[in-house]
């Protein structure tokens, strides 16, 4: 695929988490055996039988309502993509895939986020994500240690 292909694969499997919450329309634009990984909270999961579980159960419904993903750089090629993003919502719902075992804060929490997209076949085979947990804690008055994943 070329980087603009890519680049609206992508687009779409975005569609389908934020814009749609549609579970399938997402899983739509990935490889049987795609990954994702929250890396900071290690979070998601790999082949579309367990991503389906993730984005319907965890992710898609935990989203808060006024979030805002701002673009801040893209570099795409034929194998993948990168990207740099400000992310910014405030904590209105029960998160463990990025707030591992804490309750709504109602904190304004406002990170950068960096992704990586691998591609296969003309679909997503892997995405990476990664931000600063301990500035997410900071923001909402923790300290790093009291939210552990086990």
């Amino acid at each position: 695929m070329t980087a603009e292909e890519n680049v609206r694969l992508w687009l779409a499997h975005l569609a389908g988490e934020f814009s749609h919450r549609n579970v399938e329309e997402s899983l739509a634009t990935m490889v049987e055996d795609a990954s994702v990984c929250h890396v900071p909270t290690g979070s998601g999961g790999t082949g579309k039988h367990v991503l389906r579980h993730y984005y319907r159960d965890e992710f898609i419904p935990s989203i808060p309502e006024d979030w805002q993903l701002t673009l801040r750089n893209r570099v795409a090629t034929e194998r993948g993509i990168a990207e740099e993003a400000r992310l910014r919502f405030h904590h209105s719902k029960q998160m463990d895939w990025f707030l591992p075992g804490i309750a709504p804060t109602g904190k304004l929490i406002e990170i950068d986020i960096i992704v990586f997209i691998d591609f296969r076949d003309g679909l997503m085979a892997a995405e990476r994500i990664y931000w600063d947990q301990a500035s997410v804690l900071g923001q909402i008055g923790l300290p790093p240690q009291m939210t552990q994943r086990t």
